[in-house]
């Protein structure tokens, strides 16, 4: 994989190398538990107490306590509980609440299903409401201002993960700071960590999560934030660690390398800064403006993270911008990668209101801060490739054959059989000098790409949607061998059940495609 041309830091980012050494050190070295109270426990909880300080100021916590999770779904998952438990607690008073559970309609899925699941668990019996979204994607202030009386938790996102739109979270709270009942409060900041000045404290923000692996650091450590004196009931309980916020031996590699990250955030010069984000951001929409003349922006960009953009291409749906984008060594992506393998339109472009068609055409290019001007360029030269790519195709009206669904499936001896691995490939070439490989992707992908070589064998071309004209590769007697592939490895599968459902065994597939080529 390219990682040179990776373009979705909004659903992850590579770790920073220093985020790596301080994590391979902790392991190494700083071992021990930091609950023990020998001299290994309390070097352990000296990193511990100085990488949450160190998060404290990094966030703006102020007085606030801070407790690390694996990640923002459980820091919402924390927020919601307590919340909701207050909420119980103050009915069961016969104190007035408000009955909504009150989320901006482009909120991350995990903050509506955790709503949900824990107003369920609890019996709250509260209503989930969605906030609407102007077409720019920013909250209605007039519709926040008519549902604040009745609202008892407000969940709002300060930036969104596809679109890159920014809450106007001052506004916000001025509304909650005026209001007669005020609800408790809770910010997802994954997007914004180290991107905006929150300002939890002066806002009277009551929860906020963050997420490590959207900003350098590994997968699987994040943060909740708790305002001192907002209610709190922790949703892992046992040894009392982290103050009794989150029990549980700490994940210390995870929080080693935070604190690595948080480092360079603070000291800057490790990072590129908001403008030279912006001037990265800049030329790449030049690019696409270049590459797709009819394109049009999902979201204003004066109202955007300066590391996303969010667009559509009217015919091309956004699945046909994927592929070639792929070919081209282009990692994007067509929103939230936890709904990636959904065949829906974006929730979040519904909320806003647009065109079915931008919903379903639409692509998220994201950058992250440890991108650079050579990256950059790199991918703007890719694009316009693209562009020319998807242009042809856009001039030949493809057949649309497409691979017929089985009646029954094939059997799975055969079909394990007619596998192939990468690191079984070349040993099969040779054994069967004569067999061919079949590039099955779209002829955008190939031309994207520039084409598919293995050691002395050129690819055929044989797009699934003109699978028909290729017969000859597999039909006759004595038809030599073929390995079938793709970029994911689906495509190949499917047509290869097809081909044995037919009594055509000498196919192949290769498990993966492209994707997992060394």
């Amino acid at each position: 994989m390219n990682q040179t041309l990776y373009l979705d830091s909004n659903a992850t980012t590579a770790v920073l190398p220093a985020a790596v050494a301080a994590a391979s050190a902790c392991m190494a070295q700083c071992f021990g538990n930091p609950s023990s109270s020998h001299s290994h426990g309390l070097v352990a909880k000296h990193l511990l107490d100085q990488t949450r300080a160190l998060a404290g100021e990094v966030i703006g916590a102020g007085a606030g306590e801070l407790a690390f999770t694996s990640g923002a779904t459980e820091a919402i998952q924390t927020a919601v509980l307590s919340a909701l438990c207050a909420i119980r607690a103050r009915r069961a008073d016969g104190q007035p609440t408000g009955e909504l559970l009150l989320y901006g309609a482009t909120e991350h899925k995990a903050v509506p299903e955790a709503l949900a699941h824990w107003n369920q668990v609890l019996g709250t019996g509260l209503v989930l409401y969605a906030l609407p979204v102007d077409s720019q994607g920013r909250h209605d202030p007039v519709a926040l201002a008519r549902l604040l009386p009745k609202t008892a938790l407000l969940c709002t996102m300060a930036a969104n993960n596809e679109t890159g739109t920014i809450s106007d979270l001052g506004s916000i709270a001025r509304l909650l700071l005026a209001a007669a009942h005020r609800p408790m409060w809770l910010v997802d900041g994954v997007q914004a960590l180290g991107k905006l000045d929150l300002q939890l404290p002066a806002r009277g923000v009551d929860y906020a999560v963050f997420s490590g692996h959207k900003l350098h650091a590994p997968k699987g450590i994040g943060l909740l934030y708790v305002r001192r004196g907002a209610p709190f009931t922790p949703l892992v309980v046992g040894g009392g660690q982290e103050a009794g916020l989150r029990s549980g031996t700490e994940n210390m590699p995870g929080i080693a390398a935070l604190g690595a990250v948080l480092q360079a955030l603070q000291r800057r010069g490790t990072f590129a800064s908001h403008v030279a984000l912006k001037a990265l951001r800049d030329q790449l929409e030049h690019a696409l403006r270049s590459a797709f003349p009819a394109i049009v922006f999902n979201t204003p960009l004066e109202h955007s993270l300066p590391t996303t953009l969010n667009f559509s291409v009217p015919g091309l749906p956004s699945k046909q911008v994927l592929d070639v984008f792929d070919a081209a060594g282009l990692r994007v992506s067509a929103g939230s990668a936890c709904s990636a393998g959904k065949a829906q339109p974006s929730h979040v472009l519904v909320a806003m209101g647009l065109p079915a068609w931008r919903c379903e055409s639409a692509v998220r290019l994201s950058i992250g801060l440890l991108s650079t001007e050579a990256h950059v360029l790199a991918a703007c030269e890719a694009i316009a490739r693209c562009g020319e790519a998807l242009a042809a195709l856009k001039a030949e009206a493809e057949p649309g054959w497409t691979v017929p669904v089985l009646s029954s499936p094939p059997d799975a001896s055969a079909l394990a059989a007619g596998t192939l691995h990468w690191h079984e490939l070349d040993a099969f070439l040779s054994a069967h000098p004569t067999a061919q490989l079949v590039d099955l992707r779209e002829v955008a992908e190939q031309h994207a790409s520039g084409g598919l070589r293995h050691g002395h064998h050129t690819a055929v071309s044989a797009p699934v949607s003109e699978l028909p004209r290729h017969d000859a590769l597999w039909f006759g007697d004595g038809a030599a061998p073929v390995v079938l592939v793709c970029r994911s490895g689906n495509r190949s599968q499917q047509v290869a059940q097809w081909l044995h459902s037919q009594g055509h065994t000498t196919v192949r597939h290769l498990h993966g495609g492209l994707a997992l080529r060394p």
